[in-house]
């Protein structure tokens, strides 16, 4: 399963590889959102794109308590971001997206830079 999960973030790290080369930094997360969406439909890669998912805390059911930008192949959590830097708060919103979906790795992507790789965090619980 190791070698699975690694081919896939691989395969979303090339499609937003190739997002970023196509749009350069600089525009509306919304924008790299729509584009990597169709890239990976492209690619033939399955996802949800918005996934909206519930907690529960302490019996109470939270419906929307967070929204994952794209849920990959029912097992890789895709944060994308459009900042100037990552600040703590976004690897630890990743984290704890892996938490409540009981994923192992998720990816961090920002847009916002001159070279995509220097954008990119896996991350894994």
């Amino acid at each position: 399963m190791n070698a699975e999960i690694n081919q896939l973030t691989e395969a979303v790290i090339g499609a937003a590889i190739e997002v970023h080369r196509e749009l350069g930094p600089g525009l509306l997360e919304s924008a790299y959102q729509r584009a990597l969406e169709h890239e990976l439909t492209l690619r033939g890669i399955r996802f949800v794109a918005q996934k909206v998912c519930a907690v529960t805390y302490k019996g109470l059911v939270i419906e929307d308590a967070y929204r994952l930008d794209l849920f990959v192949d029912d097992r890789l959590v895709v944060e994308l971001k459009t900042v100037d830097a990552f600040a703590d708060v976004h690897e630890a919103q990743v984290l704890t997206y892996l938490k409540f979906t009981q994923c192992s790795i998720g990816l961090l992507i920002n847009f916002r830079t001159k070279l995509l790789k220097h954008g990119i965090r896996r991350l894994a619980l």
